[in-house]
């Protein structure tokens, strides 16, 4: 009853994170301790994507396959199957129960069968896309709690079903901007399941834990518990929306404002900070030597409220989803704005909760300037490919085979039906 792992013929499996500011690729083959090791490794500046959504097929298309190059070049391999994750589209999240008659008998591996094929139909409607349907709890006559029902007897099985969906029309461009690479997709994972699998512990996914995954163009959610992913959520605000305020409020281009916030940027101010002064380019000047000085109490003046907006929105739709007590106090945050000085600090004093920093633990063959936070999306979908769900939508090899023939699919109709 195991999710058949996304490994290829020759033992590889390949991950693309389409992100809003950088696209990266990971091609990986399996250690001997069963962890992906990372032969192949490209990426770079992102082209014809915003907030997650492909807006220009042509050079989302060209970034794709240069980036996808570039890591079978490193990785010596062509690739054609990849896991690729999904961060536009506005991903939506709900929890549905789902029940089965029983009659009464033991439960067998064709009633958890049906009950999750049944949780596996629950769509969006038409303008939405299934994207996951992850099985996050039994119930026997009502009776919650239960890991796995196979050998116990009641009358009625029920499961919850984690339910994630996306706008139809963002999932078909950014699939049919990977198709147009010659790239079959295997798998489509949100960033904040995935970065999840990359930066957690086993004990932080049972006890409960918030993964805020922190992107250039959106900040994305998941909240852990049991050992898997109960919820996921998204807010359209990044790292590119403080690079954007700076240029605004400095009138420097971007080019400038992003190195100024990379280099002098903090969450938090400091007395120190009105003395020390910044040089800044100005828009539209000709002469490469005219800047304006400024203390650095004002680069932060404008940095500090943005993050301390994302954070407050954070904290209020986790309150709103009710899954704010079960993610417990753990926070781990990752992704590339999440480098930037004192944010740490300033999500323990916002969300109130335990905070630490995530990087890919689950992966071998990554060296310091890829395995950062920057990159645990991509590590992620690594770790996605790899892992055995609980249960498989798809019936197992010996059942397919007992069920061929007409006597063996009669016996499987009686079985489902009597």
């Amino acid at each position: 009853m195991k999710k058949p792992r996304i490994v290829t013929k020759n033992g590889l499996i390949a991950a693309v994170d389409v992100g809003s500011s950088k696209i990266c690729c990971f091609i990986a083959r399996l250690a001997d301790d069963g962890k992906p090791n990372v032969v192949g490794i490209g990426h770079q500046i992102s082209r014809g994507v915003r907030q997650g959504a492909i807006i220009d097929m042509e050079q989302a298309e060209m970034a794709v396959l240069s980036t996808v190059h570039a890591a079978e070049q490193m990785a010596e391999e062509t690739i054609t199957d990849v896991v690729i994750n999904l961060s536009g589209g506005y991903p939506a999240s709900q929890t549905i129960g789902v029940e089965v008659p029983l009659s009464g008998r033991e439960i067998g591996d064709h009633d958890l069968q049906r009950v999750l094929m049944q949780g596996a139909q629950i769509n969006g409607g038409v303008e939405r896309r299934l994207i996951h349907s992850i099985p996050v709890g039994y119930t026997i006559d009502g009776s919650r709690g239960i890991r796995d029902p196979r050998g116990m007897f009641g009358d009625r099985l029920g499961v919850d079903m984690h339910v994630v969906t996306a706008a139809a029309g963002a999932v078909r461009n950014l699939t049919n901007c990977v198709s147009r690479c010659h790239l079959e997709i295997k798998a489509l994972v949100v960033s904040p399941y995935a970065s999840g699998l990359a930066t957690l512990v086993e004990d932080e996914m049972d006890l409960g834990v918030t993964v805020i995954d922190m992107g250039a163009a959106t900040t994305s959610i998941a909240v852990f518990f049991d050992g898997h992913v109960v919820y996921t959520d998204s807010i359209a605000i990044g790292g590119s929306h403080v690079t954007n305020d700076i240029a605004r409020g400095l009138s420097t281009p971007l080019a400038h404002a992003e190195r100024m916030k990379t280099l002098y940027g903090n969450c938090l101010a400091t007395p120190a900070d009105e003395r020390e002064i910044i040089q800044v380019p100005q828009v539209g000047e000709e002469e490469a030597g005219i800047t304006n000085p400024i203390p650095r109490s004002i680069l932060i003046g404008i940095v500090q409220p943005r993050l301390e907006e994302t954070f407050e929105l954070v904290r209020s739709r986790l309150e709103a989803s009710g899954f704010d007590k079960i993610a417990g106090r753990r926070v781990v945050l990752t992704g590339g704005a999440s480098q930037l000085g004192g944010v740490r600090e300033l999500a323990a004093l916002v969300l109130d909760k335990q905070v630490r920093m995530g990087r890919p633990i689950r992966i071998h063959g990554l060296a310091d300037s890829t395995g950062g936070p920057a990159f645990a999306t991509a590590s992620g979908l690594l770790n996605y490919a790899l892992q055995a769900e609980p249960e498989s939508l798809k019936p197992s090899r010996s059942q397919h085979e007992s069920a061929s023939g007409l006597f063996g699919r009669f016996g499987s109709w009686l079985k489902e039906n009597f």
